[in-house]
């Protein structure tokens, strides 16, 4: 199965292509988006969610990395979300844990889809860098922030270690990569169950003079 969304806005233009079909032999060549590291890290989430992603994006007229970031963020989520709801008859998990590491960085993510929007980005005792490799910290959060929005989920990211900042947000992606492959999922005695006893939400709004 195949998803694209697609979020056009006065400053870019953002196609995500999501895909669970067979393994993509170069899934690196369809990151797309700008800034190279991020490239490397959406590499790190396709790798262990085990899916294959494509990523473009086209600015109009200036380059602002924080809005890249967050509207990749935002689209991959929307993309997400609309996964979520067409597997969820098929017995889509809906939530996930993974713990990821590598070297001395190591860091957890939880995740649930139950339409709620929340991001938890904590890192107790640990010291990341304002900058990796020509990238701001603040920004590859906000791609995180982004994310939740489109997804309509619920994600809290811990960094439990790490020195190394490429080593730290390689293990933050990782861990998130991993979690979105035990969501994303599909349990046959799951079918029509949604992650929260809540079940699926209905809202109804009226309007009158």
């Amino acid at each position: 199965m195949q998803v694209t969304a697609e979020r056009k806005t006065a400053e870019s233009k953002i196609v995500v292509k999501l895909d669970f079909g067979p393994r993509s032999a170069s899934p690196k060549k369809g990151l797309k988006t700008t800034m190279p590291f991020l490239n490397h890290m959406l590499e790190h989430v396709i790798w262990r969610g085990e899916f294959n992603l494509e990523v473009n994006v086209e600015l109009n007229d200036f380059y602002l990395t924080h809005v890249v970031c967050e509207d990749i963020g935002i689209t991959l989520g929307n993309a997400v979300n609309e996964y979520v709801k067409l597997r969820l008859s098929d017995g889509l998990v809906g939530y996930g844990f993974a713990l990821a590491t590598i070297d001395e960085a190591l860091a957890r993510a939880v995740i649930s889809f139950e339409n709620r929007a929340y991001l938890d980005f904590s890192h107790p005792g640990v010291v990341i860098p304002l900058r990796t490799e020509n990238t701001d910290s603040e920004d590859l959060q906000a791609f995180f922030e982004g994310f939740v929005q489109g997804a309509r989920c619920t994600l809290h990211l811990d960094v439990l270690k790490g020195v190394n900042g490429h080593h730290i947000w390689e293990a933050v992606f990782r861990s998130f990569g991993e979690s979105l492959f035990r969501a994303l999922a599909l349990r046959e005695w799951r079918k029509g169950i949604t992650s929260g006893v809540a079940g699926p939400v209905q809202l109804d709004i009226f309007s009158g003079e």
